[in-house]
């Protein structure tokens, strides 16, 4: 089987992605000395992210695109993406949990900070290959290297990001209010990690119904249920008519980890940060429909 190695920048950023996620979680398993939870993660973060990289310079390398079951105009930048997500967080929750206050051995804390580096170079190299990879105006690219695409990928991320959140029913089950925002979260969740998985599996000509149409009405439809969720998740949340706390409370600053508080104010600053990501994949799917008109 010939091996096809074509040198350019979106080669090497691949390499220096892979290099560098190696070295974070290599470094954090030997010396790092991490607990259960939040440690499984960030090292599920780095190896997944080296796994996926390692994969596809393998296909590239031995020529495998036409035989991947997979479109490869979708599948790279759409795993970069949710690669340069997933990095980020680890480089976020890591030092937060392992070297915020850290008083152990400082062999440990050095094995710590060298993860910390190495997830952030992780970042910009994955960053660096979206950058690259993405559609250009007038190229001829798979919809998830076009920004609306690129949107999904980060609209799902930050839903997941709720759920974990959202995790303890404790924090919904108050109210029918906090409830509808749930079924916001999975729906709109549901519907975006369909169509990404339908673009990267190019199924979208097998659909009984245009697919640019479909997704700008679907937009639409997560603008105004994010929107709602938005108002109405901090209204339930902090209006003590409700049940809430403007304030918060004293014995959060005690608690290890993010309180009930702490929580509810993350899924409020998330909801409006999805809506927004939705908006914005609004216009860019208005302006697709449109074009293609």
């Amino acid at each position: 089987m010939p091996i096809v190695l074509q040198s350019s920048s979106l080669l090497w950023t691949r390499l220096a992605a892979l290099v560098f996620t190696c070295i974070a979680f290599s470094v954090a398993v030997h010396g790092a000395r991490m607990d259960r939870g939040v440690g499984d993660w960030c090292i599920f973060c780095w190896a997944f992210s080296f796994a996926g990289t390692l994969l596809v310079l393998l296909v590239e390398l031995f020529g495998l695109q036409t035989r991947a079951p997979v479109s490869w105009k979708n599948f790279p930048i759409t795993f970069a993406c949710f690669a340069a997500l997933l990095c980020l967080s680890a480089s976020i929750i890591f030092p937060l949990y392992y070297l915020k206050g850290s008083m152990g051995p400082s062999e440990v804390r050095d094995f710590r900070i060298v993860s910390t580096v190495f997830s952030c170079l992780a970042t910009i190299a994955y960053i660096t290959e979206v950058s690259i990879s993405k559609a250009r105006p007038g190229e001829v690219a798979g919809y998830m290297a076009t920004a609306p695409g690129l949107l999904k990928v980060c609209e799902t991320f930050i839903a997941c990001v709720i759920f974990v959140f959202i995790s303890d029913n404790s924090l919904y089950n108050r109210h029918d209010a906090l409830r509808y925002c749930l079924a916001v979260y999975c729906i709109c969740f549901i519907l975006s990690a369909i169509i990404i998985i339908v673009c990267v599996g190019e199924c979208t000509g097998c659909l009984p119904f245009p697919f640019a149409r479909f997704l700008s009405s679907y937009a639409l439809l997560a603008v105004v249920l994010y929107l709602s969720a938005t108002i109405i998740w901090p209204i339930f949340s902090f209006d003590p008519k409700h049940g809430g706390s403007k304030q918060r409370p004293p014995n959060c600053s005690s608690y290890v980890g993010l309180c009930v508080w702490d929580k509810y104010v993350a899924i409020a600053v998330l909801t409006a940060a999805n809506f927004i990501l939705y908006l914005a994949d609004l216009i860019y799917s208005a302006r697709l429909v449109f074009v293609s008109a």
